[in-house]
């Protein structure tokens, strides 16, 4: 059983950014594909992005392209997500996850949360105008 923990979340003006890193622990996290996601208090929690257990491929949705962009370092068992030029529309709880699935084959399959099988408890991202 694997253990995510996130960490790097806080409070930033919009323009500026934040890298959020995924510790994980158990066996076999080089099978893992892992997933960010964010949610926000009323609404569904949203797909960021994957990366597939090697770190060779990589997704991200249309609204962070450009702007995000997701790493892995199995050799440390971390994942990050480096984000740029936040807006305040990126406001919310991130999630990392881990999915024993191929999710990165298809963006629809990265995006969607019943994929993964492990989940962190989430850190606070806070964008002010």
């Amino acid at each position: 059983q694997l253990q995510l923990e996130e960490s790097g979340g806080g409070s930033v003006h919009s323009g500026g950014s934040l890298r959020l890193s995924c510790a994980v622990s158990g066996p076999f996290l080089d099978r893992y594909a892992i997933g960010w996601f964010r949610q926000v208090p009323g609404k569904e929690r949203e797909g960021l992005s994957c990366i597939s257990n090697t770190g060779g491929s990589t997704r991200y949705d249309d609204s962070v392209k450009g702007r995000f962009t997701i790493s892995r370092d199995n050799a440390k068992n971390m994942v990050y997500l480096q984000m740029n030029n936040l807006e305040a529309e990126d406001t919310a709880v991130y999630y990392c996850a881990a999915a024993i699935g191929p999710v990165t084959l298809i963006l629809e399959m990265c995006k969607k949360p019943a994929e993964y099988d492990y989940w962190g408890q989430g850190t606070q991202v806070t964008v002010s105008s």
